[in-house]
């Protein structure tokens, strides 16, 4: 028999990671927009995702409409929880497209439009992150139903991983720009992935250490026997992704840096979905718990099965007819 909630909890997990790689990068770029120095490398560095930034949304979208849809006891319970930070996150990203498409035709406001583009973006990632740390850190439920405050969502573990998120984001920016630029620009952005990088690796080591004293059970997932025979190659191979990061920076390659920058988020990702699985809602409600009908889910998964590769396929075929480096003085705008 088919486990469909198992197959949409992988459906909707993907579509978050996804949205996390491709929108991540070009929040990245405004996070790091106050650090370019001249007008000219704001052009270039806004027109490497011009074609694609709005795109890259669409697999928010598909992530939250999914879950409320899928596992609509688990939205019931989490939204009212994170409501603060995914409210804030909208409005931000709300002005950050705003600024991205005013700032070309405002010339006489471009320096407020900038500082609305990385405002937004700021504040957009530091929000996913605060949602991200107050989604581990456990929600407090009382039979089907949130029972905790308004501001539970607000702690030390959340606002550690919102900077962290913030940071991350950051890399995949710089490395982004080292694949799609050239010059002084590619040379800044070289300089900022180093110094993201190694600040990424410093927060993964300790958000994890972190998550792992958040309760016993994580612990128990990750160090037991035979458990850690299958955890163990994690933390190696981010080891690893950290240690190719740094030698392609060093080498000058162009599009390493960002695979290597990839590797390390999905890792990540990997790293939360073993300390999580099988529960939605951490350690209280499992997938199947969670879960729609199965005759919901059948009808939703054949809808899926003819939206999502014409989904993949537009999106690839962006990237491919952008593919390449972006001069000054060329671009979308």
């Amino acid at each position: 028999m088919i486990d469909l909630p198992l197959i949409w909890a992988f459906l909707i997990a993907t579509a978050i990671l996804i949205y996390v790689l491709l929108d991540g990068f070009d929040l990245g770029i405004g996070i790091l927009f106050p650090f370019l120095r001249r007008d000219q490398d704001r052009d270039v560095a806004m027109n490497t995702v011009a074609p694609v930034w709005d795109g890259n949304e669409t697999w928010l979208i598909l992530g939250g409409g999914g879950l409320f849809a899928t596992f609509p006891l688990a939205y019931s319970i989490l939204m009212p929880a994170l409501y603060a930070p995914v409210i804030a996150m909208l409005i931000a990203l709300i002005f950050r497209g705003v600024a991205f498409e005013f700032r070309w035709r405002s010339e006489n406001h471009r320096g407020h439009w900038d500082f609305a583009f990385t405002a937004g973006s700021m504040v957009a990632a530091f929000c996913q992150g605060i949602a991200l740390g107050a989604f581990v850190q456990g929600i407090h439920v009382e039979g089907r139903a949130y029972a905790g405050g308004w501001w539970d969502w607000l702690t030390p573990f959340s606002l550690l991983t919102g900077v962290a998120l913030v940071v991350g984001y950051a890399l995949l920016g710089s490395t982004w720009l080292v694949m799609k630029t050239e010059g002084t620009l590619r040379k800044q952005a070289v300089r900022y992935a180093t110094i993201t990088g190694v600040g990424t690796v410093l927060f993964i080591g300790l958000i994890s250490g972190a998550t792992l004293s958040l309760d016993p059970r994580f612990m128990e997932i990750w160090f037991s026997y035979p458990a850690v025979l299958y955890t163990a190659p994690v933390p190696i191979a981010v080891m690893a992704a950290a240690l190719w990061l740094w030698r392609s920076l060093k080498k000058g390659a162009d599009y390493k840096p960002f695979l290597a920058a990839v590797t390390l988020f999905v890792l990540s990702f990997i790293g939360l979905g073993i300390s999580l699985f099988p529960h939605i809602v951490p350690l209280k409600v499992t997938i199947w718990e969670a879960a729609a009908p199965d005759k919901s889910l059948g009808f939703l998964l054949v809808g899926t099965v003819v939206l999502l590769p014409i989904i993949l396929g537009y999106t690839a075929y962006a990237y491919w007819i952008f593919r390449g480096k972006v001069k000054q003085g060329e671009g979308y705008h």
